[in-house]
């Protein structure tokens, strides 16, 4: 593919590119299946949302915790050296998930999701600034958008799996049925609950430790083997202290990473509660979500080859919060069905918003690199990476106002507020919640706005 005379990834690195997508696709495999670990371990440990909404708060708070290693690590070892050591810190994290199950401890859990979300975090840190530099500057949006397009591939793997081996095997029984039990009984069935949790991420060990070979026999490419000269921390904080498409664009990756995690969280729990469903079914509408997402990224991506990203960025920020505010207020009366699977116009609007989303992360960390000097560049993308702390942020606010909507039921006073026991959560909560949204894609549409220049100045600092 090539764009005004430049190759979007020139022939030379195409083999480094396809290893670097794969990667793309196992976080966002792992993302996909944490997010389904939240309405199950509520179900299974028999616990609060908010209490659930740890799995995110570990998940998403070890990238504010990792990143910033993760590029000192890449600064003085390389990308290749980067990869490795997320792949093996995500191998290292899976296997506490045994020990885990064995305990049936929620808060080993914890500890694990916080390890693989490691990993995560050194190959976002690694892999996103790797593949802007594997070609042409004027390209350099577009190739990431084109990597990122294999995230939600993995998104969809993850759904599957989860789907089919966590959801499908949670025990049917209520909260209630699950306190009747003997302990014995209410033993024996969350051990099998969270043996198939275990199978999974477990089992993409064996895909990890194969990519791990790949890269370490792979021979590193010019740009992994050159490295800067000593450049002091104070020199390189300054140049992104003067960069406001960097410092803005950290902020506005902080809200569309906490509005896309707490909405597809909570997503699974919306539809139940809206339509009636069942936690397997309700899966469905997060599957429909995450094609559309790939749908829409994969258009987006060749769009930007005529039209300026910022733009775009800025109308699909404006068509989301549209979407959000339709989650809020439309009614859950069935418009039709597909195959058995109910649709109204409120879920119409939350599978809408994927779509929207679908350009939004590596748009918003293309920009905020863009233009920036190089001596900055390592470290200005571990702060967009941590960025995605923003999950860990405001995924518990959603869940704290599913909980106890308080002020914001305000806005949504005409719904039902009887609190379901197998849920806690009311459909009046649920919809005020979405208040969050609404505000994460504003946040995101100020910045696509002020930053819709074609080309940034080179170097910006």
């Amino acid at each position: 593919m090539a764009m005004d005379g430049a190759s979007v990834v020139p022939r030379r690195y195409l083999v480094t590119f396809a290893l670097l997508a794969s990667c793309f696709a196992l976080w966002g495999l792992l993302n996909n299946m944490t997010d389904n670990l939240v309405p199950s371990f509520q179900r299974i440990f028999m616990t609060t949302q908010s209490t659930a909404g740890y799995v995110q708060v570990s998940f998403y708070g070890a990238y504010s915790v990792i990143a910033l290693f993760a590029s000192f690590l890449v600064q003085r070892a390389g990308y290749r050296v980067g990869v490795l050591a997320g792949l093996g810190v995500y191998v290292l994290g899976a296997l506490l998930y045994v020990p885990a199950c064995i305990m049936q401890s929620f808060w080993t859990y914890i500890v694990g999701i916080f390890v693989v979300a490691g990993g995560c975090a050194v190959l976002e840190t690694t892999c996103n600034p790797y593949v802007l530099a594997l070609g042409d500057e004027s390209t350099a949006v577009r190739r990431l958008n084109f990597a990122q397009m294999f995230n939600p591939v993995g998104s969809l793997a993850g759904i599957v799996l989860a789907q089919q081996l966590i959801l499908s095997h949670l025990n049917p029984a209520t909260f209630d049925e699950r306190a009747a039990m003997a302990p014995d009984v209410l033993k024996g069935v969350v051990h099998e609950e969270l043996f198939w949790v275990c199978v999974p991420y477990v089992g993409l060990c064996a895909i990890a430790a194969a990519s791990w070979l790949f890269f370490f026999f792979s021979r590193p490419t010019e740009i992994d083997r050159g490295q800067e000269g000593h450049v002091g921390i104070g020199e390189v904080l300054g140049i992104l202290a003067r960069s406001p498409r960097w410092y803005c664009g950290v902020v506005a990756q902080v809200f569309y990473v906490g509005v896309q995690i707490a909405a597809w969280t909570w997503m699974n729990v919306y539809c139940q509660k809206e339509l009636g469903v069942t936690p397997a079914t309700a899966a469905n509408y997060y599957f429909i979500a995450l094609c559309l997402f790939i749908a829409c990224r994969w258009i987006c991506t060749f769009l930007m080859k005529y039209f300026d990203p910022a733009r775009m960025m800025a109308l699909f920020a404006l068509l989301a919060v549209l979407s959000s505010f339709g989650v809020m207020y439309l009614d859950s009366r069935v418009l039709f069905t597909v195959r058995g699977l109910p649709f109204s116009a409120n879920v119409l609007c939350l599978c809408a918003m994927s779509g929207f989303m679908s350009l939004m992360f590596p748009t918003i960390y293309g920009i905020g690199l863009g233009g920036i000097d190089p001596k900055a560049q390592k470290l200005g993308a571990a702060g967009l990476i941590m960025a995605i702390v923003g999950g860990a942020l405001l995924t518990p606010w959603m869940a704290s106002i599913i909980d106890s909507p308080g002020f914001w039921a305000k806005l949504v006073p005409m719904f039902d507020a009887t609190v379901d026991q197998n849920l806690n959560a009311s459909s009046m909560s649920l919809r005020a919640s979405f208040i969050v949204p609404v505000i994460c894609f504003a946040v995101v549409f100020l910045y696509a706005v002020a930053f819709r220049r074609r080309k940034p100045a080179c170097h910006e600092n």
